[in-house]
């Protein structure tokens, strides 16, 4: 095998599917990536087992063949060269390869292509075509309420509800809950799966910000993303979601309507003085008042700020969990939201004031028991 390619072209190539390349992989082929020349066509591959990105690119080609190298040391040569045409040769008896350079040669010992894993074919049951700009929204709104706990496999994925005349993207850790509904995403066909967090942050790292077509693919086990010169496959989590639409509120009728960005820096400069562990804040509620304050029992240290808002309900206090709010309110760029309470022990609602008609942005946060302090 042989090729002629820019190296500044193949370093980004490598980097967008280098993601899926484990530190400590099962089995030793996974630290590689599988480079293939068909033509004038490079084709490269990383897996995981559970997740599969392979690109496309252009090259100079020679020799058709292919070659598994190791993931580190290609891309840690490649960013370590000025930008210049290179040559990568493979031995395709002994499995060596080399970089030639304007001004060097790098050698380096690769593996057998046969050895890594064969890319799964996906038994395409549905079908739906989407924008890189929407997809790429729906996994960023999502995303950072996904549970990391192995013990819950479903919460550790971003459950997609395909509705027919919308589609919901859920995500909840326990603490928190966000529910993303794209009013322009119809399927022809009911049904949901869960994906799993690696992929879609894969996914939302590569997709171009952009009007690009994105076609998604189902089959019963596998979903196949495939954009521009990428395609994507990854394993569905198969399990049971929680049943999320028991835990919104329905009767959340106290609302309070607050500038975003100043709700959050009071949030931020707030959590300072809070404790270390709990992360606690407590919101007092009255009429077009909110006074956010915490303190740190263990260290004598408290603080509180009140801000002008919109409230018209009954004076209420309630405690969150500073960090959880921050993440939450730093997720989203309206310039108001609307906070719908109930009760100080009951879950409370953020929601953009103003929204696109395609979108409806959902975020649960479940409150925290007040300490004793006033």
């Amino acid at each position: 095998m042989k090729f002629l390619v820019a190296s500044n072209v193949l370093l980004k190539q490598l980097s967008a599917i280098n993601g899926v390349v484990a530190s400590n992989p099962i089995i030793p082929i996974l630290e590689n990536i599988l480079v293939e020349l068909e033509g004038n066509t490079l084709i490269l591959t990383a897996s995981d087992l559970q997740t599969v990105m392979t690109t496309r690119l252009e090259v100079e080609g020679f020799e058709n063949g292919s070659i598994a190298l190791p993931a580190r040391l290609l891309l840690e040569t490649l960013r370590s060269l000025p930008e210049q045409p290179v040559t990568i040769s493979a031995d395709q008896a002994t499995f060596g390869a080399e970089i030639s350079t304007q001004n060097g040669r790098f050698k380096l010992s690769g593996e057998n292509p046969i050895d890594f894993p064969r890319i799964p074919e996906v038994a395409k049951n549905q079908t739906i075509s989407l924008t890189s700009m929407v997809l790429g929204e729906a996994i960023a709104n999502t995303l950072l309420a996904v549970s990391n706990d192995d013990m819950r496999p479903a919460m550790t994925g971003v459950l997609i509800q395909m509705m027919g005349d919308h589609t919901n993207f859920v995500a909840t850790d326990g603490h928190r809950l966000v529910r993303y509904r794209r009013n322009d995403i119809r399927p022809d066909a009911q049904s949901s799966l869960i994906l799993p967090k690696k992929a879609l942050a894969l996914l939302k790292s590569t997709l171009p910000a952009d009007d690009t077509n994105v076609t998604v693919e189902f089959s019963a086990s596998n979903a196949f993303f495939s954009f521009q010169s990428f395609s994507l496959i990854c394993r569905i989590i198969d399990e049971r979601f929680p049943e999320y639409e028991n835990a919104i509120p329905k009767e959340n009728n106290e609302i309070l309507t607050i500038n975003r960005l100043e709700f959050l820096s009071s949030v931020k400069r707030i959590s300072i003085y809070s404790n270390k562990t709990t992360h606690q804040i407590r919101l007092k509620l009255s009429a077009n008042k909110l006074t956010l304050s915490a303190e740190d029992l263990d260290y004598s240290n408290e603080a509180n700020e009140v801000l002008a808002c919109d409230y018209a309900g009954k004076n209420m206090e309630i405690g969150f969990n500073a960090k959880l709010v921050s993440e939450l309110l730093s997720n989203l760029s309206a310039k108001f939201v609307d906070i719908k309470l109930s009760e100080p022990n009951k879950a409370g609602l953020i929601i953009p004031s103003d929204q696109d008609e395609n979108e409806d942005i959902l975020l649960l946060v479940m409150p925290v028991m007040l300490n004793s302090y006033n």
